[in-house]
């Protein structure tokens, strides 16, 4: 599998392609901002898009999941934790930006649930805390996790927001997360990708 990161303008968000290259076809992550620039990430990568994960229901990661989603006739995946975030524009923040939006998703995932698409095995990791709903999808195979806003470098995400809670979110880290191999790559919603292993030895709030 290889993963094309796409930077995206909204809170400098990491916006990912999982692609099989074996398949050409990809996995579109956390599409939140600038359709047109996901939209030329896809066409650079030259793989077809088959659905949309959101590891969460905030406007910076979710915000441009239904015109990309039209764009390619695909579906959105989420934890099923997360339905009122989407759907609340006071949760998931979108009042932030002057446009109050209800987000969803086509399909709700339950916690450990396995899926294969784009001919990729991967399991969503309910990971409660930065919201009510976010979770991980770890790819076990590549060594591969995408954390969203659940876990940074040297960081995890921020719980001052609705539905937030900073205890259960070191929880779900310690839980989930920790008991992945060290050489896991998390890549992140924002800023730079890290490692399993580097978190637990060298992150301050674990």
């Amino acid at each position: 599998m290889k993963v094309k990161h796409i930077l995206l303008p909204v809170c400098a968000m990491n916006c990912y392609l999982a692609i099989n290259e074996e398949t050409n076809q990809s996995i579109i992550i956390d599409p939140g901002s600038s359709p047109k620039r996901i939209k030329a990430g896809v066409e650079e990568s030259g793989a077809t898009p088959v659905a949309i994960l959101l590891t969460h229901g905030h406007f910076d990661h979710a915000g441009a999941a239904a015109e990309i989603a039209a764009e390619y006739g695909i579906k959105v995946y989420a934890y099923e934790g997360e339905r009122e975030t989407l759907a609340d524009p006071e949760i998931n923040l979108s009042t932030m930006i002057a446009v109050p939006t209800a987000y969803k998703a086509d399909i709700f995932l339950k916690d450990d649930q396995e899926v294969d698409l784009a001919g990729l095995h991967f399991k969503c990791l309910a990971t409660p805390g930065h919201t009510a709903g976010g979770c991980c999808f770890y790819f076990e195979k590549e060594g591969i996790v995408f954390t969203g806003d659940t876990l940074f470098c040297g960081s995890v995400g921020r719980t001052d927001f609705p539905g937030g809670s900073m205890s259960q979110l070191v929880n779900s880290i310690k839980t989930k997360l920790m008991d992945l191999p060290d050489d896991t790559i998390c890549y992140t919603g924002h800023e730079s990708a890290t490692t399993i292993g580097d978190e637990r030895k060298y992150n301050m709030y674990l």
